[in-house]
């Protein structure tokens, strides 16, 4: 079920098929029908598409998302069911989801629940037999719009209200979304990676210690800190720099999250550049990516699609080695803003965009990808690796 290719707009907003109980009313006011899957109601967001094969429940559970109507692109997301162990976070802060197949019965020894069920558990809305394809060449084409995902099992929805509610969603620009993901209080971490027959381990014997800015941090960020021998100290967003140095850490990290950097690095930056005066180690992560280079006096952007998979080509420039990264984000760096000392480190081969920076002669560095790779690929593994070594060599 989808739009018709040569009605107008508002006729398409009109003409619902029998049998519908699930719509994406897109601010434009194009509609595309399906059937509502998870729980029921509406969620309002922006759209936007991952190309990811496998980590539906990863994706689905980063905070990143926050604010977000996630489009898969693989067409069968569902099928090995989800588990208590594969989450990002405790709850996801993604607003909902688009699939092409209904979600067939879960096929795999670690399933614990139907991925319906769990949606449901997480009140989030989604919606299946959507023309995905179509979908993606439209953000693709001319950008991710804000719009409205709906599921009623009655098929009831007044379509010139979620249009209206649509078309008045201000966007992720301006937007501060860190602070709703972020903890509250300060609290410690020691788990681990996971182990096939093992499950997840716990650190009992660091050797350092890194205080986490969590803007939206994702659990496995940590569990590859601890991995390493790090005790983990996970911080609030606003934490100034004061209260991440009063924990005397050997290195500080700045988290991923979602919104717009700018509007974070209102309160995050004055305490970024603190922790840079007192030239202890840094390591940052996507929105910490960001972060550091607002904080280094440059400048970011909202990209026009965003890079969302774990499929994209980053060439680093010191080796010259192509890296598969796992990806998420809206916004950019504009490398042409950044001062005197610091160097761009990698870059995307899909668009030539900034993913990453060092500064010159410093243990400081941060990029725009992931490399926990939850979900996706294990080449930039080394990030971490590098971090721990500048905290030893202090």
């Amino acid at each position: 079920m989808t739009e018709t290719n040569s009605a107008p707009a508002a006729a398409r907003a009109t003409a619902k098929p029998v049998g519908a109980t699930g719509v994406l009313v897109l601010h434009d006011g194009s509609t595309h029908w399906g059937h509502g899957i998870g729980a029921t109601g509406s969620a309002v967001g922006e759209v936007c598409f991952n190309t990811s094969m496998t980590g539906y429940q990863e994706i689905l559970t980063d905070p990143s998302y926050a604010g977000q109507i996630i489009t898969f692109t693989f067409p069968h997301i569902g099928n090995v069911g989800t588990n208590p162990q594969d989450g990002e976070a405790d709850m996801p802060a993604a607003r909902g989801l688009v699939i092409r197949a209904d979600i067939t019965t879960p096929s795999n020894w670690r399933s614990a629940q139907h991925l319906d069920g769990w949606l449901k558990s997480c009140r989030l809305v989604g919606i299946s037999g959507i023309d995905t394809r179509r979908l993606t060449r439209r953000i693709r084409d001319v950008g991710a719009p804000n719009g409205v995902i709906a599921h009623d099992p009655r098929g009831n929805f007044d379509l010139e209200a979620l249009k209206a509610q649509a078309a008045a969603w201000p966007g992720l620009t301006g937007m501060d979304l860190a602070a709703g993901v972020s903890c509250r209080e300060p609290y410690s971490w020691d788990e681990s990676v996971w182990r096939l027959g093992k499950g997840y381990g716990r650190q009992d014997a660091p050797h350092l210690h890194v205080v986490a800015v969590d803007f939206g941090a994702k659990h496995n960020i940590l569990r590859c800190l601890a991995a390493r021998g790090c005790r983990v100290t996970v911080v609030p967003a606003t934490a100034t720099a004061a209260d991440i140095l009063a924990h005397r850490p050997d290195g500080v990290f700045l988290s991923n999250g979602p919104g717009d950097p700018a509007a974070t690095g209102v309160y995050a930056v004055p305490a970024i550049r603190g922790v840079l005066e007192s030239g202890v180690p840094l390591f940052g992560i996507c929105l910490g990516h960001q972060m550091l280079a607002l904080a280094l006096g440059a400048r970011t952007t909202k990209m026009v699609r965003g890079h969302r998979g774990a499929n994209h080509p980053v060439k680093d420039l010191a080796t010259g080695k192509v890296e598969i990264t796992s990806q998420n984000h809206g916004f950019m760096v504009v490398p042409e803003s950044l001062p005197a000392g610091v160097e761009v480190s990698h870059v995307s081969l899909f668009d030539g965009s900034n993913e990453g920076i060092r500064l010159t002669g410093r243990p400081v560095f941060s990029v725009q990808y992931h490399p926990e790779a939850s979900p996706g690929p294990a080449d930039s593994h080394y990030l971490f690796d590098r971090f721990i070594d500048f905290m030893t060599a202090r």
